[in-house]
């Protein structure tokens, strides 16, 4: 295991124009070790902004980040106009872009087992009409091979909790069976299906009562009979029916259920002008809420798809202080939509600190989607806050009039965010911005004033970005540095108003996000602008999960390859432990290990780099790992993703992974 060296910056560039601009860093321009003057002159003028150099003992002409017959017809696309070749040209153009239609589903098990017999049951209630297999042996028989790892030579549940929730179909049965064998025979399953009537450790019985989440102390569960409700109709709205119906009267809308002939009845008139005569120039969604506090923490930004429970557990023991869900879209919530509703579910280890982030088109749908995270989840005492994601870029919810069209319709975004605080109860509403829509065209310090003024947000997140600049070059740090003084000021200006709540408000919180990647931004930002109370991460931390350790410690550190594969390992631990032991787990837990490595394999070692730190959008040479480990964890090929999780869980037949872009597609 390698110290964790600290590393200062070499070759320090000259002073930024502005305390809260981040500069990027340049190439060096310094003589590498045994160059002369007049070639290090030479190399500086040809030199292109934006690359990262390496050290000359880890630099390639080639790459040997592909191997196999990927390497062999690898193209890169930056170098496929050199040389005329057609053919290279067209499969480097090819090969750009995302795999927007990519399907990761994984083949449904063979042969399964009947869910009643999975933890030693003898009997089926169902058996005349169950689709299963209700012979244990012969299960065992076609069941797939054991895994034998030596990183989990025990199964992770079983060393875990004393037993194992996934009984016959877990794929360490033989560690927790007491029909166990040899692990070093080829088939570890023949001891167990030779016995005509295998038998788990009695322990196992325990798992019947504990459920895998249950005992994993996963939280914020819906109750399925709550989620059938859900999907039937059968809950009543009460709290989002009765605030957006003095919304809608506020705002002049058409009477809903009105008759469209004779118009709406005498009885609905009457309704209408009661609400407005009681409720107008009223804070009638103002409701009590439990104190939120961001303040210098350390804040994982929500991220779709790699944000799983898994990784968001793995990023509290690596120093996170809140973490949010995936973002979970109203509508399906609403409908009772299992995998919607899988989103909100998080670890014990996340009580602290933890934020479900929703993403809808219409205030009815931000009303009840709260109103059901309040009222059908098991504990609400462990989400410190529900978050409304104005400012996801994504076509599809765009069109829908959700994410960043939000910001292009103010009245509408306010009355969601009343809606939320209304039926919400007392748990906080903050909201998350971009720039804008359009570049150069920002509007987010305009809106937020209005915002503060009609709303009761407790903390507002600016992503420096705009929704046509999508993740393209470095985010805006000045303007949100004057977003946060336009929030102050509004925030000022509120609390002057006698009209308005007393000065015992607490401060509303105001969260920056985009490009935060080393140590030295984090606290030159924050310590140079008292008006930004915390700062968010989010893409640095899926290719360098240890940086709230690097915040900490105040230093750059130099992880090892087996430092780094622990965190894999912990990461695969977490995933089985979330997922489960069994075919289906082991393949979702693979899947997902693979989208984590389409951002991990990006880091590259302090102890490779002539200098540090490089930016996110910086190109980085071609180069070689310490060893051929750190070779492999850096590889752009998905093939090899999947070759290191099979470190943990065996040879991946019949395993399928599409990779988001297809520059990580070879072959």
């Amino acid at each position: 295991m390698s110290e964790n060296k600290p590393l200062g910056l070499s070759g320090t560039t000259s002073e930024s124009k502005s305390e809260s601009k981040i500069e990027p860093c340049l190439p060096a321009k310094r003589a590498l070790e045994g160059e002369q003057p007049n070639e290090a002159s030479k190399r500086a003028l040809t030199e292109q902004p934006g690359t990262a150099r390496v050290l000359p003992q880890f630099r390639v002409a080639n790459d040997p980040l592909k191997d196999g017959e990927g390497a062999a017809g690898a193209v890169n696309p930056d170098n496929a106009n050199e040389g005329g070749n057609a053919k290279a040209k067209a499969k480097a153009k090819k090969r750009r872009g995302q795999n927007k239609d990519r399907d990761n589903r994984q083949p449904k098990e063979q042969n399964a087992l009947c869910p009643n017999l999975v933890l030693g049951q003898t009997t089926c209630p169902r058996r005349e009409t169950c689709r299963h297999e209700h012979d244990v042996s012969k299960y065992l028989s076609l069941k797939k091979p054991e895994i034998i790892t030596s990183y989990f030579p025990t199964c992770p549940n079983f060393s875990t909790l004393g037993y194992c929730p996934m009984g016959f179909r877990c794929r360490f049965l033989s560690t927790h069976s007491a029909n166990t064998t040899d692990s070093s025979t080829n088939n570890p399953n023949s001891d167990l299906h030779a016995d005509p009537q295998p038998q788990l450790l009695p322990n196992a019985a325990m798992s019947a009562e504990n459920p895998l989440w249950l005992a994993n102390h996963e939280i914020n569960k819906i109750d399925p009979q709550k989620k059938r409700e859900l999907a039937r109709k059968q809950i009543a709205f009460v709290k989002s029916d009765f605030v957006v119906d003095i919304m809608e009267a506020l705002r002049n809308a058409p009477i809903p259920n009105a008759n469209p002939v004779s118009g709406p009845t005498q009885s609905q008139q009457d309704r209408r002008k009661e609400l407005i005569n009681k409720y107008k120039d009223t804070r009638f969604f103002a409701q009590e809420k439990k104190p939120l506090d961001l303040h210098g923490k350390k804040i994982l930004a929500p991220l779709t798809t790699v944000g799983n429970l898994p990784y968001r557990r793995l990023m509290r023991k690596l120093g996170a202080d809140v973490t949010y869900s995936e973002m979970a879209l109203a509508l399906p919530m609403i409908q009772g939509t299992s995998a919607e509703w899988a989103l909100p579910t998080s670890h014990i280890s996340e009580s602290q600190g933890y934020g479900i982030q929703l993403a809808c088109s219409k205030p009815w749908q931000a009303a009840k989607a709260c109103e059901a995270i309040s009222t059908c989840l098991d504990t609400t005492s462990a989400i410190s806050e529900i978050n409304l994601n104005s400012g996801c870029p994504i076509d599809l919810l765009h069109r829908q009039g959700a994410g960043c069209a939000m910001m292009e319709n103010p009245a509408k975004l306010i009355r969601c965010l009343n809606a939320m605080n209304y039926t919400s109860n007392d748990i906080p509403i903050t909201l998350k911005l971009r720039t804008g829509a359009k570049d150069n065209h920002p509007i987010a310090d305009t809106l937020i004033t209005r915002i503060v003024q009609e709303t009761d947000v407790a903390a507002f997140t600016l992503h420096g970005r705009s929704r046509q600049q999508r993740y393209t070059r470095d985010a805006d740090w000045n303007y949100i540095s004057q977003t946060a003084a336009a929030l102050r000021m509004a925030e000022q200006t509120r609390l002057e108003n006698k009209d308005d709540r007393d000065s015992s408000q607490s401060r509303i919180q105001f969260v920056g996000n985009g490009d935060i990647d080393n140590y030295q931004d984090w606290h030159r930002i924050l310590d140079s602008d008292s008006n930004i109370d915390s700062l968010m991460v989010a893409r640095s931390a899926l290719i360098k999960p240890w940086i709230f350790e690097e915040i900490d410690a105040q230093q750059h550190l130099d992880k090892s390859s087996s430092e780094r594969l622990q965190i894999l390992r912990d990461y695969a631990d977490f995933a089985m432990q979330h997922w489960g032991t069994d075919e289906y787990g082991i393949a979702t837990s693979r899947r997902y290990f693979c989208e984590f490595m389409s951002f991990f394999h990006r880091y590259v070692p302090v102890g490779v780099l002539e200098r540090v730190p490089i930016r996110m959008n910086q190109r980085v040479e071609k180069w070689k790992g310490r060893d051929e480990l750190e070779t492999l964890m850096a590889s752009e090929d998905s093939r090899d993703w999947i070759k290191l999780s099979e470190m943990f869980w065996g040879k991946a037949e019949g395993f399928v992974f599409v990779p988001k872009h297809k520059s990580s597609m070879r072959g």
